[in-house]
């Protein structure tokens, strides 16, 4: 009962409808026909009005709707007394409305996510006592001395005060891996603390801090965002425009008004209000099975005619967590004993690297050592003695200390080196990196064959990690050291449209909500990259990009097939209709089966069979393999740095 009084308060138009046909039908039963054409004649008219209402703020905003057609054929029907046609037209009018509402998800709210991820607490520091006293946010002044825990959100932007500092700035710049600061240097908020407590000196307000910035760029984005054109309205000019020429001349060579009516009722277009939303409603039902979550039917179209694709690099095109990539003894040692010796002195460093060298040694099956002592320079490294030796693991400066011999090491884009030393013995280095999806080049390639040609990478990261990252993946566009503000820009100044953005981070809310279509990777990012994002991918998996876009233009190939449909068979009707050969009522029925015949025929872009086979070709050809097309990918180019797009 609470569902049906949720959809009544939603959808009222329709639960009148409906509520009027019963009632209609309560009193046909006893005889009462008078009564139910006075119910539905008076019915319609009240339609008639609230639709025209509606009609007339659409035109002020200068659009020309399907609704003017419905509306007339409604008062025509009324006028000729064929009240069974009226409310079935009223039927057709407010039930598309509503598929249409339901399948647009007008729900989707920005910036709830990042509003309440916004840091609301801080801890204040007494400059005589030292104590910590817990503030909200807002209450920050320049100047304050601040304590930030580990793992916590820094609530405003600062300068730190302690010593060293390592934070998590991977959701506002990009950057996989831990920034280590040291005493003076900024501190940005929505960044996240290490292991080890820090203080700062608070720089701004928390109005003025970045991540406040962000969440003013989502805003301005939502809200220059142009509105979405529905499918039908395209053809709802010409159409109407043919069937009020066709109803008028009926009209006039028989000079019976009532031929008028006849005409504009099987010329109704429920085809149009009812095609597209049901197709899209498929549509969005299959992505769902897919795990892709896509909030509106206008997404779905803009997907299907995408030229441009946008990326992120951190968390998007990398898998955004380092990883050790390689090995690198020295001094008569090997790849698993320099593994097993740093690994055992990581057991007991906080450092967020640390948890990568101890996960590359359970991969191996290495069994670790046991230490007599440890101790921990914080954002330095870690000495531990075991009885094989001192084992010291941490940055070259630190390594340097106790063994001179160290030396550094070489590193391509985006790697970063942890340096082992032995007895005061160098033994070698272990690199990380932040690693390249596996299937990243295959769906980059996928999405030029789908018709998306035009690539660039957007990143706050470094330009050569981005380089390095754009050339492994086969992206030709390039454009580092990006704030999230800079990232708009670009995007806003692209001119192949639509533009997909995919991205992930609380860097990457403004410019997926700026994007024609904002993808986020929802599995591990952020929530509020979700919230800002036209389409949300639940599985850590790029490729669903891929099928995002697929699912795109099969559902608007479906939709348009079934408005093709639905307009032949109306006007094949209509011809019919205006020699007086199908009268109102038996004209509505007749429109009532095209409708079935176009619904029928949207209720294909559901897709299950296509996904079915799909599923069972890559089965065979393996989870990256390319689609099945026979158009050739373009031949891989190396990647430019800020070349105009």
């Amino acid at each position: 009962m609470s569902r049906l009084l949720v959809f009544a308060r939603r959808y009222p138009l329709v639960a009148a409808t409906v509520l009027v046909g019963l009632l209609g039908l309560a009193l046909g039963i006893f005889g009462q026909a008078d009564a139910v054409r006075w119910l539905f004649s008076g019915f319609g008219i009240v339609a008639a009005l609230v639709s025209s209402v509606g009609m007339v703020r659409q035109l002020v905003r200068g659009s020309f709707g399907v609704d003017l057609l419905a509306i007339i054929a409604i008062v025509a029907t009324i006028l000729v007394g064929e009240y069974v046609a009226t409310l079935l037209i009223v039927l057709m009018l407010s039930g598309g409305a509503a598929l249409e509402d339901y399948a647009a998800g007008r729900a989707a709210r920005e910036l709830d996510a990042l509003l309440k991820r916004a840091p609301q607490i801080a801890h204040r520091l007494d400059p005589d006592s030292g104590e910590a006293t817990d503030v909200p946010a807002t209450e920050v002044r320049v100047g304050d001395l601040l304590l930030v825990r580990p793992s916590e959100i820094v609530p405003v932007d600062g300068q730190l005060q302690s010593d060293t500092a390592a934070f998590d700035e991977s959701s506002l710049t990009g950057e996989s891996l831990p920034v280590e600061r040291s005493v003076g240097d900024p501190v940005l908020s929505g960044s996240i603390n290490g292991q080890i407590a820090a203080t700062l000196m608070a720089t701004a307000t928390a109005a003025n801090s970045q991540y406040q910035h962000i969440i003013a760029l989502v805003e301005e984005a939502s809200s220059s965002k142009a509105p979405v054109v529905r499918l039908a309205d395209r053809y709802a000019v010409p159409f109407t425009v043919g069937a009020l020429t066709l109803a008028g001349l009926a009209w006039a060579l028989s000079n019976d008004p009532v031929r008028f009516a006849e005409v504009l009722v099987v010329a109704t277009p429920c085809p149009l209000l009812l095609a597209a939303p049901v197709a899209f409603m498929g549509g969005m039902s299959r992505a769902a099975r897919n795990g892709i979550i896509v909030k509106g039917a206008g997404v779905l179209e803009a997907l299907s005619r995408a030229k441009t694709v946008v990326f992120d690099k951190t968390g998007t095109l990398t898998y955004g967590t380092p990883a050790i990539s390689e090995v690198r003894p020295e001094a008569g040692f090997s790849a698993d004993e320099l593994l097993t010796l740093a690994a055992s002195a990581e057991q007991y460093s906080s450092h967020v690297l640390a948890a990568s060298v101890l996960g590359a040694a359970h991969e191996r099956g290495l069994a670790l050592h046991t230490a007599d002592s440890a101790s921990e320079a914080a954002t330095f490294g870690v000495e531990a003695r075991f009885a094989p030796g001192t084992v010291r693991v941490g940055k070259l400066s630190f390594i340097n200390d106790g063994a001179a011999d160290a030396t550094a090491t070489h590193l391509a884009g985006g790697e970063l080196a942890m340096y082992v030393a032995v007895d005061g013995r160098f033994a070698g280095s272990i690199v990380a990196s932040d690693r390249v999806r596996d299937n990243a080049r295959q769906s980059v390639a996928d999405l030029a064959r789908l018709g998306v040609r035009e690539n660039l990478m957007l990143t706050g990261d470094a330009r050569a990690t981005a380089l390095h990252v754009a050339g492994q993946v086969g992206i030709v566009h390039v454009r580092a050291d990006c704030l999230p503000s800079d990232k708009v820009d670009a995007v806003r100044a692209l001119t192949r449209r639509p533009v997909i953005m995919v991205g992930d981070g609380v860097n990457d809310a403004p410019v997926l909500a700026v994007a024609d279509v904002g993808i986020a990777m929802g599995a591990k990012g952020s929530t509020a990259a979700s919230e800002s994002a036209d389409v949300v991918i639940l599985l850590d998996d790029i490729s669903r990009t891929v099928r995002a876009v697929r699912i795109g233009q099969d559902t608007v190939r479906v939709a348009l097939q079934s408005i093709w449909l639905g307009i032949a068979l109306s006007v094949v009707l209509m011809v019919i209709a205006a020699f007086g050969l199908i009268p109102a009522t038996a004209g509505a029925i007749s429109q009532e089966v095209v409708d079935l015949i176009t619904i029928l025929n949207a209720l294909r872009a559901i897709g299950g069979r296509r996904d079915a086979v799909r599923a069972r070709r890559a089965s065979v050809g393996g989870a990256s393999a390319p689609l099945e097309t026979s158009e050739r990918a373009d031949r891989p180019v190396l990647p430019t740095v800020d070349r105009p797009v």
